[in-house]
């Protein structure tokens, strides 16, 4: 019994490895053809991101909580400011909404003033990295 249970095993032993030896997995060759225009886009992407340093810029938050609302205050700042940049910014537990991109504290603190009046919780804030 335990004769024919050792050689149960063995032959199946050399049975998985013949014919996994033999088994490969597929081959073939992807050929990807991109839009030469992609690349263009993709330096010019990369040159704007490389001169954009938060450091040196203010921003002004009109919002802190939760993610809906957060969404939501971020999708009617759009509609009414269309020339002003802005962002959700998670920090723990808390999503803050971001806006704008000024150079001078001057400009931000005319812009904050505009601002109050609509988002009253709003102020100036000067990022870190």
């Amino acid at each position: 019994m335990m004769h024919s249970l050792k050689i149960k095993v063995v032959l199946l032993v050399s049975f998985v490895l013949f014919f996994g030896k033999k088994s490969v997995a597929q081959e073939g060759n992807i050929t990807i053809s991109q839009d030469p225009k992609f690349e263009l886009l993709l330096n010019e992407k990369r040159k704007i991101n490389s001169s954009i340093t938060i450091n040196d810029r203010y921003k002004i938050q009109i919002f802190n909580g939760d993610s809906e609302n957060s969404k939501k205050t971020l999708t009617n700042f759009k509609k009414e400011n269309k020339g002003q940049d802005g962002t959700i910014v998670f920090s723990t537990p808390i999503y803050k909404v971001w806006v704008g991109n000024f150079k001078s504290r001057i400009d931000a603190e005319k812009n904050l003033n505009i601002l109050k009046k609509k988002y009253p919780n709003a102020f100036l804030i000067k990022p870190n990295k």
